[in-house]
């Protein structure tokens, strides 16, 4: 099983930090986003990971060449979705997609494979504490689960925050069985609505991967939810950045 990163974008809201590099190099204490995810990921047991670029991509491939890449070189024109099924090729065995733009501990990732469902969320449940000092990034915004249990009922942003059961982080974790579904899902769903708007008004190309679990989860399959109680920071704005930078070396750089 491998991990799969979808780093394409260029992550236009963190401004001037992105002009000469991709949103992934912003530095948390000192290291890339980057750096801290592959050693999670690293640590959590998970090797030889596959990055999805757009964005400069040159650049990560000539500073990370022990990385296998996938081009999406249609990145501008589309999203988390079809970026991700850039790296279909690399999902038949299973496998665990991340975000680029996260920071997040080796533990919740371990837990997610563990997990013995088909396909396992991770989810943080202190998930509104980090929303109050983020003005730029509301929690409408947020990408948000209902779960009973551990059984995953609902994946989107319009849930009410009262009624979440925390905010999926971008990591999950895919068994063979599971990424056949995912597939299976995903080319159904590109036959029928590839050109037109689909869910929540977002046209396909530009649809997000919670979208197509909204579509999954409308079929009756299960998935499941992981939870870390905090141990995860999002780096979408230049907010974020300054918080990432305040907080997250201290409390989680040992």
């Amino acid at each position: 099983m491998r991990p799969i990163i979808i780093g394409a974008g260029r992550g236009s809201r963190l401004n001037a930090l992105t002009d000469d590099q991709p949103k992934c190099y912003a530095s948390i204490g000192g290291r890339r986003i980057l750096d801290w995810m592959l050693d999670a990921l690293a640590e959590a047991g998970l090797e030889c990971p596959v990055f999805i670029g757009g964005y400069r991509i040159e650049q990560i491939q000539a500073d990370y060449p022990q990385l296998t890449y996938c081009h999406n070189a249609d990145w501008q024109n589309n999203n988390i979705l079809a970026s991700l099924f850039c790296a279909e090729e690399y999902m038949n065995d299973g496998f665990v997609c991340s975000y680029a733009d996260i920071l997040y501990r080796p533990a919740v990732v371990e837990r997610a494979l563990q997990h013995e469902g088909d396909i396992a969320l991770c989810v943080d449940t202190d998930w509104r504490a980090r929303y109050n000092d983020r003005t730029q990034h509301p929690e409408d915004d947020a990408e948000k689960v209902m779960a009973e249990g551990d059984r995953v009922l609902q994946v989107n942003r319009g849930i009410s925050s009262s009624e979440a059961s925390g905010e999926y982080i971008g990591v999950a974790r895919f068994n063979a069985e599971g990424a056949g579904s995912l597939r299976e899902h995903y080319h159904q769903a590109r036959a029928a609505h590839d050109g037109t708007v689909w869910k929540e008004g977002t046209p396909f190309a530009k649809a997000y991967l919670i979208h197509l679990y909204q579509e999954m989860l409308g079929t009756g399959l299960h998935f499941h939810m992981v939870t870390t109680d905090g141990e995860y920071m999002e780096i979408d704005t230049e907010e974020d950045f300054a918080l990432a930078n305040a907080r997250w070396p201290e409390e989680y750089g040992g």
